[in-house]
Formats: structure tokens, sequence, C-alpha cells
């Protein structure tokens, strides 16, 4: 096994994103070099290059996820998994335009593929990874033109939606909801290998992901993880709470401090919390759901974000697609109770979330799997240059609609100035 220094998997990083435009199907994990929540850090970076089989689908996507992996059992499978997947889970509809449209599911075999693991050791594809080290470093160098992108929702009507979303909590239907709003330009013209790289140098995250598929992209820069398997563990990490940083030390520590103590904040995180146990429950052996870490500060470029870590052992009887699909979609990105909150953001958001809100990652031949969730994140389809991204946050009765749109703001802020060549 191959140990690569961080200068090394730079290289192979950068090489990766240049080779991605030489095939159709593409998918790269980066880790960016940061910290994990509760140190869970599997992988540094994966590439997956072309497709040995593959499975696209919108109906059965579970069973047939499930029969993919298995016929694939000694295999990596990487994959994509849309929020409009719970209509197949639950009684419920997605009926506003996708003008995306990547497959409700998507899972594929490589033709080529690396990963390192966060020690920089090379776990597979030595072969590729040092074709990619031995080529001779270039860059992606197309003129980017700076593109304004426009708000689906105007602000009156954002604060007008979330004061009916705090009327639903007033009247119980829910305790909170995670309502998000779209911002897109419909004949955008962009280099998405060079916007990528330039969204992963403004805001290096721990889940980013490019995704490109049937001239469809994801280029994307979470922070958060849906949901992990190690060895006889699976672990969820919901993301509530926001702040910004700032580039004066004391300050900074201030903010973190705010975000630490805030109780609207501890609140929210406090509710999702509950929700993930209940999630992890289904599937797990009694006994086993544990809270590993509360109301955990982490700093990323842009932002400090709360992040609580729950782990749970499952039945052995219990497979790993079982496990993904009794706590799908993730809680953090819809409120509780789940089925009506999701059902509420029907009826107030105007995009289809599509992958928005979904989960990319990949099932290891070992047994483990990892997804991120799809948040701070553009998607792009070249067939007709339509460009979007959402951004949203958690709304309670003790939400003021101001602040939540400064949330989404800021959560925006660094897809605008990369689209905008800042």
């Amino acid at each position: 096994m191959v140990n690569y220094t961080k200068q090394q998997i730079t290289k192979i990083k950068q090489q990766a994103l240049i080779a991605a435009q030489h095939h159709s199907a593409v998918m790269l994990l980066d880790n960016n070099f940061c910290i994990n929540a509760f140190g869970l850090h599997q992988i540094e970076f994966a590439a997956a290059f072309g497709i040995s089989d593959y499975l696209s689908i919108n109906t059965h996507s579970f069973d047939a996820l499930e029969n993919f992996i298995a016929k694939h059992q000694d295999k990596y499978v990487f994959t994509q998994l849309s929020y409009d997947l719970k209509n197949q889970l639950e009684k419920l509809q997605s009926n506003h335009p996708n003008h995306i449209g990547f497959d409700e599911l998507i899972a594929f075999v490589p033709e080529l593929l690396v990963v390192i693991d966060a020690q920089g050791n090379c776990v597979f594809g030595n072969d590729v990874a040092q074709q990619l080290l031995q080529q001779q470093l270039s860059t992606i160098d197309l003129p980017h033109t700076p593109i304004n992108v426009l708000a689906k929702v105007n602000k009156q009507q954002y604060l007008s939606d979330v004061e009916h979303i705090r009327q639903h909590i007033l009247e119980g239907d829910v305790y909170e909801l995670n309502y998000c709003t779209e911002f897109y330009h419909s004949n955008a013209n962009i280099n998405p290998y060079q916007v990528y790289d330039k969204l992963m140098g403004k805001s290096p995250v721990p889940f980013g992901a490019f995704f490109k598929w049937d001239k469809k992209y994801l280029l994307c820069a979470s922070p958060e993880r849906f949901m992990a398997k190690l060895g006889d563990k699976v672990y969820s990490q919901p993301i509530k709470g926001t702040t910004p940083r700032n580039e004066n030390e004391t300050e900074d520590e201030l903010q973190k401090q705010h975000l630490l103590n805030s109780e609207k904040e501890r609140a929210e995180n406090l509710m999702i919390v509950d929700l993930v146990r209940n999630d992890l429950a289904r599937t797990a052996q009694t006994g086993t759901v544990m809270v590993d870490e509360l109301f955990g500060i982490y700093s990323f470029k842009q932002v400090h974000q709360m992040i609580s870590t729950i782990s749970a052992k499952p039945k052995q009887e219990v497979s790993r697609v079982e496990i993904i699909k009794q706590a799908f979609p993730m809680g953090s990105m819809t409120g509780a109770p789940k089925i009506m909150a999701m059902k509420l953001i029907e009826q107030y958001e105007q995009t289809q979330r599509g992958l928005y809100s979904g989960a990319v990652g990949y099932f290891a031949p070992n047994g483990n799997f990892d997804l991120n969730v799809v948040i701070r994140s553009l998607q792009f389809n070249a067939h007709t240059n339509y460009l979007s991204f959402e951004v949203g946050s958690a709304i309670t009765y003790d939400s003021q609609g101001e602040q939540e749109y400064e949330e989404c703001i800021l959560k925006a802020s660094a897809m605008v100035n990369v689209l905008l060549g800042d």
C-alpha cells in the first residue's frame, strides 16, 4: 500500500479534475484535508471515472440499489440519492419544476478508480493515482463570464412564508421546518470544472463532491455527513446552527461562543438529534443508539457550524440500504415530525428539490459506506444551460424572518461569489 504526501494528494486531486473532462460519468469525493466532526474521517479523496455497470432509476429505487450492491459486493459502488425518493417511501408528491433532471437514484461501478484514505494510503487504484501524478500539471483555465443569479422567491415572499410556517408551528402541525429557496440562471454559460475548482478553493469542506452524469453536474461544497457505517456502527451527524467567521481572532472566538450558547440554535439542533435517534433506532440493536457528541462546534473557512453525532449498532440481519432507507431523507433537511414537515415543504417551496438535500457517496467492499448531505451545492444542466442552487434554514416558532433570510444569504455567499468571478 503506497502512502502519499499532502503535496502528492493535492496534485492527484487537481489532475483528477482535469481528467474528468474526458469521461461521461465522474464522481470525485474530496475531504479537502478538513477535520471531520467527532474524528470520523474515512477517506481523503476518491475519484471514480467512467461506467463499468450502472443503475439509473425512478421507481422501486431502494430495492434496485439493494440488488445492484449485492451484484457488485466486492467493488466500490458510487451513488446519488435524490430528496424526491421520499415519494417512494411515504404518500408524498413533488409537483414543482425540476430543471436539472437527475434521476431519483443513480449508482455505478466505475471503470477507473482511485481511493486515498485519511492517512494518505492509496487503498485502491494506485496505478490510476500514479498516472495522475506523472502527468504534467495543468490547469482548467477557460474564460468565465460573471453570472448574476435570480431569486425564485423574493425577500417579501420569503418573510411571509416564514410567518405562515411559524403559524403551523403554533398550531402544532410541526415544531421545526427546514424551508429552502432557489437561486437560478436559466441560460448560464459556465465551465463546471473551473467553477468546482474555485468553489473548493473558496469553501473547502469535508464532503466536497463533483458529480457528472449525462451532461448534468453537481458541484457540492457540503460540510455535512448524512450517514456513515464504520465497522459494526453507523453514525449520523446533523448540522443545525450556523454563524459567520470573523477575520479578527478575538471576534471569531466570540462568534463561536455565541453559537454554542444560543438557546435557539441548541433547541433546533436537539430537535433534529431526537429525530435522528428515532430514525437510527428503526434498524438498531436495542439499547445501542447513543448521542456521542451534542452541540459540537466545528469551524470551516466561511462559517462555524453546530454538529451533533449520533451512533447505533445495526441489527446484523439489516442491510446497508435498509439502514439508509429507514432514515431517508435526513431530518436536518426536513424538520420534525418528518412526514408533515415534508408535506409543508411541498406547500411552501416553489422548486422541486431533486438532488438538493439528497445525498452522494459510496459503498465500500468491506461493508462500510459514507454519504453526505447535498447542500451548499451548484447544479448545472448543460443540455439546457440551467444553473441552480438552493439554500435554507430551520424555522422554529422563535425564528425571526429577517435573521433566517440573512442566514440563507450567508450560506449562498460562496456560490454567489464564485459565479461572479470574485
